[in-house]
């Protein structure tokens, strides 16, 4: 297995330089006095403790030369913290302690000149940090070509998994994905792997490079393929939306992830609903999407929220879909596989702004997972209730299946 040190040497350099950063830099570093009089230390201290850090509030001192206040503390055994807070206000956060232990913080007084007071030590005792608090909620468990992982992050701060696995080539187990969220409910997958049993790992690590102890178990992937759209049909019913711009329905499984899709008329209302049968009878766990690229990434008639309806019915019955409905609702022959949202764009920027990255997160498909306790199913309905554009039409590039037969 790979040593804790070692993995803290792979992620604690990358965290936190690039991800959050181990020090707050105010932009106090510059000499703007020449009056270099010592300043009075802080007085009269209080702590506030919380997860993994604490307010500590003070009295400044009277000299007229002060910029800010500088504390020093150790966050672990590897990493020391330093934070700045300036004179406007009375209290500096201290945060990112490894353990609910005391910790011992010296707090200066820094002058204008950047003079130093003398130290002041004082002791905070932080609550159980975060990722102490949503290691122990992980569970793993099997999931269709991989591993899958639940755990609780009732505080929402952000937060890592890290997902490792045993590699067959190195005899060792071995950082396989990552996952960064402030999520409160996480459940998060890994796939790739074939249905044999492996031994797969997550522990959890935040923002200061603290790593919790690793959650281990021994889990046989559930098998998977790729559906062949060689068997893919039409199946159409009297409620699907109308066909534009001679973009048909079969361009969806064509296996052209950068061609014409399928294209509704405009005009029309949603939801936006296409129907096709996939030539066997299939316990689905994923499906993969390519909506439409380039200055459509997000917008047009690109999904924004839909739903994927499903039947094992020998000949399933129209009805009209309703424009939301809960998973695992059945209506006529057809029910709620899963009810999706595609994802905003990654850079942060508004889905008008979108630049390059998001275009190209586009463009490279996304995946979505389809509940385990779904039924097989033969017959689908893609259901589309909003688009980028909220307007009155939709597309859809390309889709890809996976899952198990089930005959």
């Amino acid at each position: 297995m790979m040593s804790r040190n070692a993995i803290k040497l792979l992620f604690l350099l990358p965290v936190c330089l690039s991800m959050f950063g181990c020090k707050e830099m105010d932009g106090f570093n510059d000499v703007v006095s020449q009056d270099t009089t010592k300043p009075e230390k802080v007085t009269n201290i209080r702590v506030e403790n919380f997860n993994g850090g604490a307010h500590i509030i003070y009295d400044l001192p009277k000299s007229p030369n002060l910029l800010y206040v500088l504390a020093k503390y150790r966050i672990n055994d590897q990493v020391e913290g330093e934070t700045k807070s300036s004179y406007y206000t009375d209290t500096i956060t201290v945060n990112g302690f490894a353990a609910d232990t005391p910790h011992e913080v010296t707090l200066y007084a820094v002058s204008r000149a950047n003079i130093m007071s003398d130290p002041v030590s004082v002791t905070v005792h932080p609550n159980k940090p975060v990722y102490q608090l949503v290691a122990p909620t992980i569970t793993l468990t099997s999931d269709f070509g991989g591993v899958n992982v639940k755990a609780q992050n009732t505080l929402k701060r952000e937060i890592g998994l890290i997902f490792v696995a045993f590699d067959d080539n190195t005899g060792v187990m071995e950082v396989q994905d990552q996952l960064f969220t402030r999520e409160e409910t996480i459940d998060y997958s890994v796939r790739g792997y074939s249905s044999s049993e492996r031994r797969f790992g997550v522990y959890v690590t935040d923002q200061w490079g603290n790593i919790s102890d690793t959650t281990i178990a021994n889990i046989t992937p559930l098998y998977e393929e790729l559906l062949d759209k060689s068997k893919f049909r039409v199946y159409q019913l009297p409620t699907d939306s109308p066909i534009g711009y001679n973009w048909i329905l079969p361009n969806l499984w064509d296996g052209r992830n950068d061609g014409d899709g399928w294209h509704t008329v405009d005009g029309v209302r949603p939801p936006f609903v296409c129907s096709f049968d996939v030539g066997n009878r299939y316990k689905l766990s994923r499906f993969v999407m390519w909506a439409r690229a380039g200055e459509y990434a997000y917008g047009h008639g690109n999904p924004k929220v839909f739903s994927l309806w499903g039947s094992s019915s020998a000949q399933p019955r129209d009805i009209q879909l309703p424009l939301v409905a809960e998973e695992g609702a059945q209506i006529g022959d057809w029910i709620n596989l899963g009810n999706y949202r595609f994802p905003d764009p990654p850079s942060g920027a508004s889905p008008r702004q979108s630049n390059a990255a998001d275009e190209a997160f586009v463009r490279s498909g996304v995946s979505f997972d389809v509940p385990l306790n779904a039924p097989a199913v033969r017959y689908l309905r893609l259901s589309i209730a909003e688009t980028w554009s909220g307007g009155s039409s939709a597309h859809v590039i390309e889709l890809s299946l996976y899952g198990s037969l089930n005959n």
